[in-house]
């Protein structure tokens, strides 16, 4: 579980400053790419819980497709705080989540869903209010391009490895994947990394020069810390 301080942090910094904090860990690519924001003022921090589906063949699906599929069974029992993870090969011909099992998600207490396949009824999961990330609407189901084969492992979704239990944190440009191990600890510097840049945002719009500023040198991180002193780098 995530405790409850770094998921505070981490509903307070942008996916931007996450990336450039696991850059400078070595790890490149963790940004989902080609995603559809659906709920642009949502934040979503939540632990992976990953489901994988694989290219429709129809005498496999007439056996794993039907009834309490892995799909089904994955949304009910999902747990308090996890997001939907689904693995869709970025294959938009099909939706991979709709609106009855996103209530029930919710219900479960799921805070978001990840799918770099389709979804349906998209009108009605933004009225939802869940936090969702897509590749594209669209109205058929997953039978038309899909199997719901099994989950709780290694997916790729938006050309990022996603780990079961990965930390997935989503705001208005998209979402980024930490993994659970240094979550706390990215999360502690991606709140530095901001501060500075809110010091450094207010000098360039006083005429500053970026010499010596952005990055920060020396005279600019006396004059930062006796900032942060001061109190201005508290948010309202």
């Amino acid at each position: 579980m995530i405790d409850r301080s770094t998921v505070q942090a981490l509903e307070s910094v942008s996916t931007a400053t996450l990336s450039a904090q696991l850059r400078n860990r070595g790890i490149e690519n963790a940004f989902l790419e080609h995603l559809t924001v659906g709920q642009p003022g949502k934040r979503m921090v939540g632990e992976a819980r990953t489901l994988r589906y694989t290219a429709l063949r129809e005498d496999v699906f007439a056996v794993r497709g039907g009834g309490m599929n892995e799909q089904k069974r994955v949304v009910d029992t999902i747990r308090p705080g996890e997001v939907l993870v689904i693995e869709a090969r970025g294959d938009l011909g099909a939706g991979t989540i709709g609106d009855i099992l996103a209530l029930r998600l919710m219900r479960r207490g799921g805070v978001g869903v990840v799918t770099d396949g389709g979804a349906r009824d998209t009108p009605a999961l933004r009225e939802l209010g869940l936090p969702l990330y897509f590749g594209a609407p669209h109205a058929a189901v997953l039978g038309r391009r899909h199997v719901p084969m099994d989950s709780d492992l290694p997916i790729t979704c938006g050309g990022v490895l996603v780990m079961p239990g990965d930390v997935l944190c989503g705001d208005a440009e998209g979402v980024v994947v930490l993994p659970a191990a240094i979550a706390a600890d990215v999360a502690r510097a991606a709140v530095v990394q901001e501060r500075e840049e809110r010091y450094i945002t207010e000098q360039v719009a006083k005429g500053e020069s970026l010499d010596g500023l952005y990055p920060m040198g020396e005279a600019h991180r006396k004059q930062f810390e006796l900032w942060s002193e001061d109190g201005a780098d508290e948010v309202s």
